[in-house]
């Protein structure tokens, strides 16, 4: 009677025996558990840090991209654009709320004691814009046609030593026109309607008024603005669509201009990372190529007698490749439970060691990728896969012979 009669799985079977070791074989499951342990640290390792990049993407995702226009559609040579009816092909654009007219520019904020640089954006406050559910005092509503109001971020109101109730004023060089004095930008004194806060650098940047105020200190028509404005349920999905050809006379752009560096920043320090706790997981992936070796090593007697018994190289081959991977994919699940739970609660556990990260409360923001940590799990057991395969490989080439020779 073959082997292959009384276990029809035999490699796999032999293969986990082997994964548990003898009782005196000490070293070599030490060496195997240090190969499972690193694989196991580095996929915890990965996973909780990726966990805290996304949180902080989604985050500065929220809180800027919330806020700024995503995407707005102007005249490719900058005239104003009829705000009566939006352009038909803006239908096209999928995910995205109903196309609202803005006016935007470039503008200088002077209050009783400072001045500062800001982006000037006119808004409709029917148009249930993003940045009412930021306000901290104020309301949409106080922006009302024709009385000038103006809302701030705290920081720029900081900068500027101003409260809601007191005066600003706004200065547009877009919108300057020559006199005999020389060339005098548009501008006009603003009442502070309401405060905002976002927890990022838009609020020392970003001023927000009614359309019609913003749309007469560009000196443009009652029925005029700059462009239209799109918002989208993922911000970056403007990758893509910004290749869509547009009709003449459209152009595109989008927050890229404004915030592109930042997040290409956040996405490259997040792909750093990764490669980083990746060659760990791979360092730890290959020790298992030292501990095969010794294994096999040590077995070669056996798989002599295996091989007298009628298994085929191929079998042997599975044997301890089997050993290999079992040990890999038990470190790979391990360490995505462990980093998983981690993650999850990351901000109580440096709590309780004392850690305090922010200097006046907050707490990590944790975003777990449930799609990224099975492609992380997947790719440790490939990657320890693929290393049992030279070990392996010289197991199956053991000839009965030589290795008895001696026994």
């Amino acid at each position: 009677m073959t082997v292959n009669a009384m276990f029809h799985p035999i490699s796999l079977f032999i293969g986990l025996r082997y994964l548990r070791g003898r009782s005196g074989d000490r070293f070599s499951r030490f060496v195997s558990f240090i190969s499972t342990a690193g694989i196991t640290i580095g996929v915890m390792s990965l996973i909780t840090v990726l966990s805290v990049m996304n949180g902080f993407e989604a985050q500065l995702k929220g809180r800027i991209l919330g806020v700024l226009p995503q995407a707005v559609i102007t005249h490719s040579d900058n005239s104003p654009v009829s705000t009566l009816e939006p352009p038909s092909f803006l239908q096209q654009f999928p995910n995205q709320t109903t196309p609202v007219p803005i006016v935007r520019s470039e503008a200088v904020v002077q209050s009783h004691k400072n001045l500062s640089a800001a982006l000037m954006i006119g808004i409709s406050p029917e148009s249930d814009d993003p940045i009412g559910y930021r306000l901290v005092s104020g309301s949409l509503e106080n922006l009302k046609a024709g009385e000038y109001r103006v809302l701030l971020g705290h920081s720029l109101a900081r900068t500027l030593d101003v409260t809601v109730g007191d005066k600003v004023r706004l200065m547009l060089t877009s919108a300057s026109q020559y006199t005999p004095l020389g060339r005098i930008p548009s501008q006009r004194m603003f009442t502070v309607a309401g405060l905002y806060s976002t927890g990022s650098d838009v609020d020392s940047q970003l001023v927000v008024t009614h359309l019609e105020d913003s749309a007469k200190l560009m000196r443009y028509k009652a029925d005029q603005a700059t462009g239209w404005r799109l918002f989208f349920e993922d911000p970056f999905v403007v990758s893509t669509l910004s290749q869509q050809a547009m009709p003449e006379p459209w152009s595109w752009s989008d927050w890229r201009d404004q915030r592109g560096e930042l997040f290409q920043a956040v996405k490259m320090e997040k792909n750093m990372m990764g490669l980083m706790l990746g060659l760990i997981i791979g360092v730890a992936a290959f020790n298992i190529i030292s501990a095969l070796i010794m294994v096999v090593m040590e077995k070669q007697s056996e798989v002599a007698i295996l091989k007298t018994q009628g298994m085929t190289d191929r079998q042997v081959l599975m044997i301890f490749m089997v050993q290999g991977a079992s040990s890999g994919a038990l470190g790979a699940i391990i360490g995505g439970v462990l980093g998983v739970a981690f993650a999850s609660h990351l901000n109580q556990i440096l709590e309780s060691f004392g850690v305090a990260l922010f200097n006046v409360g907050g707490s990590l923001p944790v975003l777990i990728n449930w799609q990224q940590i099975i492609i992380v799990v997947i790719a440790a057991v490939l990657l320890s896969l693929v290393a049992t395969l030279f070990p392996s490989y010289r197991a199956s080439m053991v000839k009965p012979a030589e290795a008895l020779r001696y026994e």
